[in-house]
Order: structure tokens, then C-alpha cells, then sequence
């Protein structure tokens, strides 16, 4: 196996070695949360003035999708829809104080997560942080690209 090959494998087995270590926790403080809405719950606490495309483009789905989701969160009590004053065609979401309490519990589990991970983290200097940082973002953009030249629109999705 070649190291572009190494890279990959290692890192779909890091990302697949943190979702199970994860789960059971994630599962047992977030009991009838599906994943998607609590990224949606998080992505919306996070961004001011976010709406179904914002949300779409962030989390790669598409805008159906994402308005099923804040349609059952809607319903959930965990967020309520607004619009502005002075723009009453688009829709945008807030957190109610239920969605917050979510929010806190996920922003938890993931600070108890670091703290578990810490002791690698330590011992990286901060040329191999920017070393890996580099390496993520252009990657990051190769596949942007990718995305674009497929001519996938995840706005009009």
C-alpha cells in the first residue's frame, strides 16, 4: 500500500474508531435525536441568520432534506422559524430554549471527547498542526472542486 493509500485508510479508520468510541455516549445523552438534526441544531446556535440554504450547503444535503429536518425540529419544540423586518420572503431559525439545552449536551460530549483525546494532542508541535491543517484544506478544496465540476448544486438540490 502506497502512502496516498496509507493516508486515506487512516484516515477513514480514525474518523470510523471515533464515531463507535463516540456512539454509545452520543446515543444515550442524545435518545431520540437523529444525527442530522443535532448538526442542524448546532450549525443554526453557531451561525446567525441561518436558513435552508445555509444549512444545505454546510452540512452537504440537500435543501428537501434540510427542510423535512427543521420541519421536525419545528414540531420538536427545538426550533422556531423568523424572518426579518426588512426581508419577509426568506425564513430563518433560532434555537428555542429546549434546542439550547440540546446544544449544550452536544457541545458536553464533544468537551468530554477532547479531554478523552487530549494526550495525543499535547505532544503535537505546532508545525505538525500546521503541517495537517494545510494538508486538510487543500484537500478540502480539491474536493469542493470536484463537487463543482460534477456540477452538483447543493442549493438547488
Amino acid at each position: 500500500m502506497n502512502k496516498e493509500d496509507r493516508v486515506i485508510m487512516g484516515f477513514r479508520d480514525l474518523y470510523n474508531k471515533m464515531v463507535w468510541l463516540n456512539k454509545d455516549k452520543m446515543e444515550e445523552g442524545l435518545k431520540g435525536y437523529k444525527s442530522s438534526e443535532v448538526h442542524c441544531i448546532e450549525y443554526i446556535e453557531k451561525n446567525a441568520d441561518s436558513n435552508v440554504t445555509k444549512l444545505a450547503e454546510s452540512l452537504y444535503m440537500t435543501r428537501g432534506a434540510i427542510s423535512k429536518i427543521t420541519q421536525k425540529l419545528i414540531h420538536k419544540g427545538l426550533i422556531e422559524s423568523y424572518q426579518k423586518s426588512d426581508n419577509k420572503k426568506e425564513i430563518y431559525f433560532r434555537l428555542t430554549e429546549q434546542g439550547k439545552v440540546i446544544f449544550r449536551i452536544h457541545e458536553d460530549l464533544h468537551k468530554e471527547f477532547q479531554e478523552r483525546d487530549k494526550a495525543v494532542f499535547e505532544h503535537v508541535t505546532e508545525e505538525q498542526f500546521d503541517s495537517m491543517l494545510s494538508f486538510v484544506e487543500k484537500y478540502s478544496r480539491h474536493l469542493d472542486a470536484e463537487i463543482k465540476k460534477q456540477g452538483i448544486d447543493m442549493k438547488s438540490e
